[in-house]
């Protein structure tokens, strides 16, 4: 078998660069900005606070409200403005992955509302969203189980490869993107798409967890660069 050689020079089990920062945005409760190669994820937390019209509130836990869209700049060809199948679907599993994460039963009557806006996208979209928001609830003071971070692997002529990029998108057997806690080792999201036997989707995931521990790293220090200019250390 030949070895796969990565289109942007990258080792198989290597992500792209990872930057993240918190706090960029004064007037939210919490907000995050994370880069992952050339998709750019910005999230904004308000909340938690009351719900209203009141009919849709819970009496017994919070309601945690997803919006995940993107920039009409964000790709080469200008992305219709508005709500589609495609975010909706996204802001659906945003939501179910970070859930597990939050003590929404603190919160009785209120709302915890969440925007996720790509800024620029080159593949893995909806996990640097995840990443971004995670911290995001972090930096709203949120009390959390734990971080929740994600990213895809794949398989591409035989080799697993983590993090793929958007010309190894359309090369892979199958886009395997996870969320997952690392302290509390609970996965809250697996997706898969495409085709690939059992004992492949095994070492895909065991190379996603891989990542998703590099992510946390990387979430950690962001947190802790912010609350330490802060005083928190």
């Amino acid at each position: 078998m030949t070895t796969y050689k990565r289109n942007d020079g990258r080792k198989l089990d290597e992500t792209r660069p990872i930057k993240m920062k918190v706090g960029v945005l004064k007037h939210a409760d919490g907000s995050a900005l994370v880069s992952i190669g050339k998709t750019v994820a910005l999230a904004a937390v308000y909340g938690p606070r009351e719900l209203n019209p009141r009919h849709m509130q819970e009496s017994d836990r919070a309601i945690l409200q997803c919006n995940y869209t993107m920039a009409p700049f964000s790709t080469k060809e200008r992305v219709r403005p508005g709500p589609s199948r495609r975010s909706t679907e996204i802001s659906k599993v945003t939501r179910e992955a970070l859930e597990p994460a939050l003590f929404l039963k603190d919160f009785p009557k209120t709302t915890i509302d969440l925007y996720i806006v790509i800024l620029q996208a080159n593949a893995g979209t909806r996990t640097a969203g995840i990443n971004a928001a995670s911290l995001a609830l972090a930096d709203a003071g949120i009390q959390m189980r734990d971080l929740v971070t994600s990213i895809a692997a794949g398989k591409i002529e035989g080799h697993y490869v983590i993090d793929l990029n958007g010309e190894e998108e359309e090369l892979t057997d199958c886009d395997l993107p996870i969320a997952y806690m690392p302290r509390e080792k609970k996965f809250t999201l697996i997706q898969m798409d495409g085709k690939i036997t059992k004992e492949d989707m095994k070492n895909v995931i065991k190379l996603a967890v891989k990542g998703c521990e590099t992510l946390y790293e990387h979430q950690r220090k962001a947190l802790l660069e912010k609350w330490s200019k802060e005083g928190f250390e």
